[in-house]
């Protein structure tokens, strides 16, 4: 997705600073007829490959460790959460399989769309796997964020209501129900079309004549900012709840240490999941309202003909292109956010902020931290290290005398 493959000119002449960093490792001898396209297909097409390697890695390992999970007995009361888990990830490795090899064959086709498309079919298959893939998710996140707070707010109704298959009808009714959605355009309502820099297809935001055009656009925004808040809604809910009884439960028991523990954990995690969901949605939802609103579209780049100025055009299709590649980063980063990181970087976190919290509260009754806990465990462990070895030693010499 590089526009120094465009053959517009309106597009080689305004290149942005957007567009630069982007393709900052072409070299500018790829200015030239002749090595242009080999650099075009040679560099550009990493970003996609990259992208889609990375993201059937992490997807398959997150359903690999879900399919584990889900077959112990003691995970029974883990099963939906886990259910959702698995069904984000397969969700993500589907919308890779099914639409990264298309941009990588545009991109070996020297950025010419008609080559690996001359009926336009596929234009449209690819703008149904974009929305379908993209919703998709943002609900799932949705669903998981509920279900989290049902059990943290409301665990004796949880316990007795939230059984498996009910977490199934729930899936199968997301996935029906942004199908559908999807299919609108096929059905007349919406169109999908090609977008710049012509690897890609999706909503059209600016064909204010086509039926329903500017009613489906602007309900997938509202419905990706609509998921959005109920994310961070719930999420919000279950932070506070767990502070909440974390508080209510502060005693030196070995339990209340645990459940603090959780809690940190549970928290920590809910941040990372907000903070990448409104950094690889936002972006996108809000430049489409704008370009809404505007009746401009990503597709309308190739063409002068537009009520913008060139330089507005060309900001606005680099922030697209940069907002929908954020957009496909969140497959690429759900399966680590929710699964594959908790144990690896959580617990490393968590004792860290534990070590730093006794620091402090030493530091409230002293009025100073004298070394710190860190630093008299570290010097308690050197001791014991030192004897430990101390006693290898003697067991080593008695050893050797006795032989």
């Amino acid at each position: 997705m590089t526009s120094k493959c465009q053959s517009s000119d309106v597009l080689q002449q305004n290149l942005t600073a957007g567009t630069m960093m982007w393709d900052s490792n072409l070299s500018k001898s790829s200015q030239d007829s002749t090595g242009k396209s080999a650099s075009c297909g040679t560099v550009s097409v990493f970003f996609p490959i990259t992208m889609m390697v990375t993201g059937m890695v992490g997807n398959t390992l997150a359903m690999l460790l879900v399919y584990s999970a889900y077959r112990k007995k003691e995970n029974k009361r883990k099963q939906s959460f886990l259910l959702c888990i698995g069904s984000l990830a397969l969700t993500d490795l589907f919308g890779q399989l099914l639409t990264s090899p298309i941009v990588i064959s545009v991109y070996r086709a020297e950025l010419k769309w008609k080559r690996v498309d001359p009926s336009g079919n596929l234009c449209a298959f690819f703008g149904v796997c974009m929305t379908t893939f993209g919703l998709c998710p943002l609900f799932l996140a949705s669903a998981m964020a509920i279900e989290r707070t049902l059990a943290i707010t409301a665990p004796h109704w949880y316990s007795h209501y939230m059984k498996t298959n009910v977490t199934k009808q729930v899936l199968v009714f997301i996935w029906c129900l942004v199908l559908l959605f999807a299919l609108l355009p096929i059905a007349g309502v919406g169109k999908y079309t090609l977008q710049w820099p012509g690897t890609w297809c999706f909503i059209s935001t600016g064909d204010k004549n086509v039926t329903g055009n500017t009613f489906f656009a602007t309900t997938f925004a509202a419905l990706g900012i609509f998921s959005l808040l109920v994310t961070l809604s719930c999420n919000v809910v279950t932070i506070r709840a767990l502070v909440t009884r974390c508080k209510t439960k502060a005693t030196s028991t070995q339990s209340s240490k645990q459940w603090e523990r959780l809690t940190t954990e549970t928290v920590i995690q809910l941040m990372g999941i907000m903070c990448v969901l409104l950094t690889c949605w936002s972006p996108l939802l809000i430049l489409m309202l704008k370009m809404i609103s505007t009746h401009t579209s990503s597709h309308q780049c190739n063409s002068a003909a537009v009520s913008l100025s060139p330089q507005d055009l060309q900001m606005d299709c680099n922030f697209f292109l940069t907002a929908i590649r954020l957009a496909s980063l969140n497959q690429i980063l759900d399966p680590w956010v929710y699964l594959l990181l908790r144990e690896i970087l959580l617990r490393k976190f968590c004792q860290v902020a534990s070590a730093v919290s006794k620091c402090s509260l030493n530091a409230q009754k002293e009025t100073q931290c004298p070394l710190g806990a860190l630093d008299k465990k570290a010097i308690h462990n050197d001791n014991v290290h030192k004897q430990s070895l101390t006693m290898e030693n003697t067991n080593l010499n008695g050893g050797n005398e006795d032989q």
